[in-house]
């Protein structure tokens, strides 16, 4: 019975990757998008929400040391990480300007918000990309099966082809993995 979920599990995971396969144009597409706001000096900034929350900070971390090679930092930073910006916002405010008080303040016309959502309707990554499109920023959207309210406010948007929470996040790290190690390759070489 476990090893049958477990079978059913991976082999749905394995279907999420396949019909991904379709999307490696918009991959390309978003990793020439980060070459090009580092490049420039802009910085890539992380968010999301929950387990989102947990890889906005992984990725942010992959730029800022180093994913498969040894190379200088490169600008990336999770919004996700300052508790007390996090909490007075939240308090005095509302959590649905968590994040984009943090754009408000940080993001230039040069950088790029990166939004990970399974949904795509949370109010706080709305406001977010909001902020951003105000600052001159780009926006990037990662969402699961019709998160449709934040892919509107995307310049790209990559949506995961299941409304599984679990998939939703599982392959767009995997994503965001071939994503980073494109971007390290071309820096690396330059």
């Amino acid at each position: 019975m476990k090893e049958d979920r477990v079978e059913a599990g991976l082999r749905a995971l394995a279907r999420l990757a396949e019909a991904t396969v379709d999307q490696r144009h918009t991959i390309v597409r978003l990793a020439g998008l980060y070459e090009d706001t580092l490049r420039s000096g802009g910085t890539l900034y992380f968010a999301g929400n929950g387990g989102s929350a947990a890889d906005a900070q992984h990725l942010a971390a992959e730029y800022v040391v180093r994913y498969e090679r040894t190379r200088r930092g490169l600008a990336a930073v999770a919004l996700t990480t300052d508790t007390s910006i996090l909490t007075a916002e939240s308090n005095d405010v509302g959590f649905e300007f968590v994040f984009a008080r943090q754009v408000e303040a940080l993001c230039e016309q040069r950088d790029l918000l990166i939004l990970h959502s399974t949904s795509g309707q949370s109010p706080n990554l709305l406001r977010a990309a909001e902020a951003a499109k105000s600052a001159g920023a780009k926006v990037v959207a990662f969402v699961g099966q019709g998160g449709h309210a934040l892919a509107r406010l995307a310049d790209i948007t990559f949506e995961a082809q299941s409304a599984e929470t679990s998939h939703v996040q599982e392959i767009q790290l995997a994503v965001e993995h071939l994503i980073v190690g494109l971007v390290e390759e071309s820096v690396a070489g330059s």
